[in-house]
């Protein structure tokens, strides 16, 4: 029996008035906090994504300056407002760690796994609202941290966004804050998935069976036990590794370091290797943290505008925990020019070819729900359309990398850069905009314009492919990722240099493209049109057995009993086009 049987005064407790603190700063309340991951998770975003223009101008135009801003930038960071090396790796090593741990899983997890899973599984909070609030504000922290290391002498982090040692240990402050910031934030991740985790197990609605879930519900419950599982690691060497930069020790520290000459004293014994296996041991599921979420997503805005039910239903729930599994035996593909036997990069080679199948499991299964479908052609049904092609195409192109022969050639050019991206820009954020366009109404009660909708949507498609395409090229051809001037010194980069200013032009776009966006949000929370609770005539019980916007704190008028499965549109006999999971059924 759930917590939710047993205590369902729950959903009706009265509370008593809130001060303006306690209602929108400090709030238990799961939908505020979801609130608060969104825009601190896109304000993020926007700053991560201002940190890739700079870089797109220096690689579009190495040795000129930088116009408006350079002068600003400081002598250390940009001489006559020309951009120099250190500063172009810390935008490099901060635009990654940004955009991956203070934007995109923040915004998949802590925004829409906060304010949805509830709402789709009939609890009226989470777990426990005050551990949900403590993993906020020990996010945030960990966010001004990183930017304010920017500050400091010497400026951020500048070791890349993987921040291999032993280059991370002998690096500037700016590493330390690095370090201290990964802290906070893998603390507030580790809190965060205990608590969905109990959440989904223990709170769901009467008759709501595990295979009743939104498959929305059962990627954010997979993704929260990667969270658990793979950050640990993590933290631990981020406190070695802060040992090694100010205690002296030598956890990753080699024997016999020389730095600009000099042995470095202290050193000695350590395995600077030792890193490498602990960091990918948390990035690779961390891959997964990213694209889990946009999956579920997706799927919720496929199934609802296809009316017809989601093809392999229960195919996409064991592919999902299959891919949760097999997340944690392949991290060391990232690790083929280590110098590992080939016995075990054969094994990771395999490993990373099985985990390769039940993600296309999930891609064939939303790609067949389409034939048939009643398609309707709404701004968040085009960001999901557009996911399918882009992470098919992010998907295929890591193969080549996940094989020891064809890494050599590969590893560390933009060809894995362009690969990466393909999964979580066009991939991962499409998903995430049409998450944005789908539940909006549910927050405020109002639709954002699909006119502005569409017109970000086919502008971003279009700019962001210019960005991420020809990357591949660059990479075939040998371009190393790291060449602050773009490969200028490399004859071999000759033939495809021409192609950095064809993607800055599309970064730039890109920016533009996400103007209408930001008007329509803001525009929209007061002056957009006014729906009902039910605009998109879901099936789930988040827009089916709730108010738009919900209850404050309870969520339901009355606690939902669920008798149906979650996407049953267009059953025979019922003249509505679609059953919800709580509507009772009907007497014979």
């Amino acid at each position: 029996m759930s917590v939710l049987e047993q205590h369902p005064e729950e959903a009706h407790h009265e509370h008593p008035r809130e001060s303006f603190w306690r209602r929108y700063v400090f709030s238990i309340d799961h939908k505020v906090i979801g609130i608060q991951y969104a825009f601190t998770a896109l304000f993020f975003l926007l700053f991560g994504f201002t940190l890739m223009l700079l870089m797109r101008w220096q690689l579009a135009y190495p040795g000129r300056p930088l116009p408006l801003i350079g002068g600003l930038l400081g002598a250390a960071n940009a001489s006559g407002g020309i951009m120099l090396p250190e500063f172009y790796n810390q935008l490099g090593a901060m635009h990654g760690t940004i955009m991956v741990f203070l934007a995109i899983v923040p915004l998949a997890v802590g925004a829409f796994g906060n304010y949805v899973v509830p709402l789709q599984i009939g609890a009226p909070d989470m777990a426990f609202p005050k551990l949900n609030m403590t993993s906020y504000w020990v996010y945030l922290p960990g966010g001004l941290i990183m930017l304010a290391s920017f500050l400091l002498p010497g400026g951020a982090a500048n070791s890349g966004w993987t921040s291999y040692p032993p280059l991370s240990v002998t690096a500037t402050m700016g590493q330390t804050a690095w370090l201290i910031g990964m802290v906070f934030l893998i603390t507030s991740s580790l809190l965060g998935s205990v608590n969905f985790i109990v959440t989904i197990i223990q709170l769901r609605a009467k008759g709501l069976t595990f295979m009743r879930l939104p498959f929305f519900v059962w990627s954010q419950l997979v993704t929260a036990f990667l969270l658990l599982l793979a950050f640990p690691p993590l933290e631990a060497a981020a406190v070695l590794q802060l040992m090694d930069r100010l205690a002296d020790t030598s956890f990753f520290m080699p024997s016999g370091l020389v730095v600009a000459g000099e042995v470095v004293r202290g050193a000695g014994g350590g395995s600077p290797l030792l890193w490498q296996h602990l960091f990918w041991f948390l990035a690779h599921p961390e891959v997964y943290v990213l694209i889990l979420p946009a999956m579920g997503i997706v799927a919720e805005v496929i199934a609802n505008n296809i009316r017809k039910p989601l093809w392999g239903y229960k195919a996409l729930v064991y592919s999902v925990v299959g891919i949760g599994f097999m997340s944690f035996v392949v991290w060391a593909h990232h690790m083929f020019l280590t110098g590992m036997g080939t016995t075990i990069s054969s094994f990771f080679q395999f490993t990373t070819m099985v985990i390769s199948i039940p993600s296309v499991v999930i891609l064939t299964a939303l790609l067949l729900s389409l034939w048939g479908g009643s398609i309707r052609f709404t701004t968040p049904m085009h960001f999901a359309l557009a996911f399918l092609p882009m992470f098919a195409i992010g998907g295929l192109t890591g193969l080549p990398l996940g094989l020891a022969a064809t890494d050599i050639h590969l590893h560390d050019t933009y060809y894995v850069i362009g690969h990466f991206h393909y999964v979580v820009a066009p991939g991962t954020i499409f998903a995430m905009f049409a998450g944005i366009y789908y539940w909006f109404p549910k927050i405020t009660g109002r639709k954002m314009n699909d006119v502005l909708g569409k017109i970000h949507f086919w502008l971003s498609f279009v700019f962001i492919n210019g960005i991420f395409g020809p990357m591949f090229l660059q990479g075939l051809a040998g371009v190393s990722r790291r060449l602050y001037d773009g490969g200028e010194q490399y004859a071999h980069a000759q033939p495809v240099l021409h192609w950095n200013q064809f993607m800055s032009y599309a970064a730039f776009l890109l920016f533009a493209a996400q103007l209408p966006f930001v008007f329509n949000l803001f525009w929209s929370i007061r002056k957009g049109k006014k729906v009902g609770d039910n605009p998109w005539e879901a099936t789930t019980l988040e827009w089916a057995a709730a108010p738009s916007p919900p209850v404050a704190h309870g969520n339901f008028p009355e606690v939902p009993v669920v008798y149906h499965g979650p996407y049953e549109y267009s059953p025979p006999n019922d003249p509505d086009g679609f059953t919800p999971q709580h509507a009772a059924p009907q007497a014979r």
